[in-house]
């Protein structure tokens, strides 16, 4: 998409939108697709798909909850990736592993990094 993929594939701090919580949770998400990587199986997939959609649950929450203008666009985008992931069987093959790794490294430092400061 546009960002580099970082090798190893682990969250590090230029992916900070300095709020502890979904700095936290941003980290899940990657150790959930990283998990994917290797041991590749349903439990994988499911638990990286219930961490998105928590994570979602929650970051959307606390948009609201502050009337972040991009909202609407931004639940959009999270809902199309929950469907897309939901989509996918394991194993998953390497060009899925790269789309998920590619969407989650993209959406932080484009669409996330937009709230930054504005959540309270």
């Amino acid at each position: 998409m546009g960002v580099e993929i970082p090798e190893p594939f682990k969250w590090d701090k230029s992916f900070e939108v300095f709020y502890t919580n979904l700095d936290e949770e941003h980290k899940g998400l990657f150790d959930g697709i990283f998990a994917c990587c290797g041991d590749n199986n349903d439990a994988n997939l499911a638990s990286l798909l219930k961490r998105c959609i928590d994570h979602f649950a929650t970051e959307e929450a606390m948009m609201d909850k502050n009337n972040y203008s991009e909202v609407v666009g931004h639940k959009a985008i999270h809902k199309k990736f929950i469907a897309d992931l939901t989509a996918v069987a394991a194993p998953l093959n390497a060009e899925q592993v790269h789309w998920a790794k590619d969407w989650l490294v993209n959406h932080i430092c484009t669409n996330d990094f937009k709230y930054k400061g504005k959540l309270g």
